[in-house]
Order: structure tokens, then sequence, then C-alpha cells
């Protein structure tokens, strides 16, 4: 995946397995001595095609990859293996069915989401939406898609909650949320609807692989004060960190070193200015001032 914004102009977000296949087939064929030209000129295609190959810009044909790897010198085996992986990166993730409501530029943050083994977040605004309840999240989509038919809303909804299924895997990822506590003072749909948000917090919290660090108002001004944003780690070598972040009208895709450690400098950063215990408290604080 290559830095900057992904926006809903695309043609086609990289699922997990296309961005493995593409650093994969642009390994091999370093490691083959073959140049962007040489290979653009066994699939009769130009230079930049082979590079948005390899960084999963462009849907990966079997036929296509099977070429490569035999321009590469690949045996059979070889090729056949590449080709079965092709076929399996190119098969549409189970947010596919969700495409009439699902940007393109966010379809690949749920692909990344999917694939990663850990996941730390900073959220400035609401809850995290692997974190909401039915209602807050309906609120809270309801407030960013105003003009949304109820039936939109409710596939939009739905989806968020669907994505929720990764923390229930046997492998589940490591979710770490840094948020704002002016989360907690947001009032999203009602009392009602906060507390049981907060509650579901405070059940999530208590969950091996899922830590909620809220930073109060009393640590004031710090690094984080900015957008939210996601950081991704996989455990396939081949994927560099990830982190997302989001503007009005779509979002940025970073994987350079720079800028995904800078952004885990702040999160770490952020989650010295509160501890658990502080957390729990004032999630507990704050549940009880919405009874």
């Amino acid at each position: 995946m290559s830095e900057g914004r992904s926006n809903a102009g695309s043609t086609s977000a990289p699922t997990v397995l296309r961005m493995i296949l593409g650093r994969r087939l642009q390994e091999r064929r370093q490691g083959a001595g073959v140049s962007l030209e040489d290979a653009a000129r066994a699939l009769r295609v130009t230079p930049l095609t082979i590079r948005r190959l390899e960084k999963a810009e462009v849907t990966l044909k079997p036929l296509y990859v099977e070429k490569l790897l035999e321009t590469y010198g690949a045996d059979r085996q070889e090729r056949e293996e590449f080709v079965a992986f092709a076929e399996r990166a190119n098969e549409p993730g189970w947010w596919h069915t969700y495409r009439d409501v699902l940007p393109n530029w966010f379809s690949a943050y749920v692909s990344l989401e999917t694939g990663a083994t850990t996941l730390r977040t900073y959220e400035p605004h609401y809850a995290t939406g692997l974190l909401q309840t039915r209602d807050y999240a309906r609120h809270v989509l309801s407030g960013g898609f105003p003009n949304a038919s109820d039936e939109d809303l409710e596939r939009r909804v739905n989806l968020r909650l669907r994505r929720q299924v990764l923390l229930e895997r046997s492998d589940a990822p490591t979710l770490w949320v840094v948020m704002e506590e002016a989360v907690l003072h947001r009032v999203v749909g009602g009392p009602e609807v906060m507390r049981e948000q907060i509650e579901r917090l405070l059940e999530a919290s208590e969950l091996e692989h899922v830590s909620v660090d809220v930073v109060p108002f009393t640590a004031g001004a710090h690094v984080g004060a900015c957008a939210p944003f996601t950081y991704f780690r996989f455990a396939e070598p081949e994927l560099p960190d990830v982190v997302y972040t989001e503007i009005l009208s779509g979002a940025m895709y970073l994987d350079q070193r720079s800028d995904v450690v800078a952004h885990l400098e702040a999160h770490n950063r952020m989650s010295l200015l509160t501890s658990d215990a502080h957390s729990r408290a004032l999630l507990n604080r704050m549940r009880k001032e919405y009874s």
C-alpha cells in the first residue's frame, strides 16, 4: 500500500491478501534481477502497470501472475502456488455485500482491520466503531450521513456491528483504544444510549485483548490532540505497519516509517496521561451521571 489518500473515486480498494501478493511479486522480480521494463514487456503493458500490480492498486489477474512468475524463472510448483494465492486474493471480502453503503476508501480500512494482529486507535470525538452499541452507532451514523435513507442507515449500522465480530475470534487482534474524556460528555442519542455505551466500554475493557484508556480533561494540551487515527500491525512480514487517518471527504493511509512512528509515539504518550484505574473510575462516574 502506498502512502497517500485513497478516496471514493478509486477503482479498487486493496485487500490484505492482495497487498501480500503484490509484495511477494515485487520481491520475486527483484530477486530474479528483472527490471520493471522487462516485466512490462512480458505482459505487454507499461512499467507503471507492473508497479501498480506490486502495490496492489489493481486486481492481480491469475494469468498475469503466472506469466510474471514464468518471466522470473519460477518453476511450475511455485507458479501454481502464486496463482492459487492470486485467486484467493481476488475473492471479495465479507464487506463486499455492503458496497452500496461502504465508501471505497473505507473498504480498505475494513480489510486492514480484519487482517491486523494489533489495532491502536485514538478517538477524540466518539467511541471507537469496534466498541459501539447499536443505538449509539445509529445516532453517530445518522449525524454523519444526514441525508441517508432509513434503509441505508440501517445497513451502515449492520456493517459497523458486523465488523465487531473480529473481537470474538479465537485469533482476535489486540485492540488498544485511547479516547478523550470529551467522548463521554458528547451526548449521542440521549442519556440511556450513553449509559449503555459506557457500559459496553467497561465490559470491553475487561477483555484480555482490549484496553480502553480515557485521557481526562485535566491532561490539558497534549501531542495527540488532533484527528482520529488507527494504527495497524500485521503478522505477515511483507506488510508494513499502516496508519489510517480521516479527513472530511476521504482518508489517508500512511506507511512511510516516519509517519507511522510519529503516530505510534503520540499514542504511547497519550496513554501515559491516564491509567487503567483512572479510566475505569471516570467511566463509572459518567455512567452514574447518565442514570
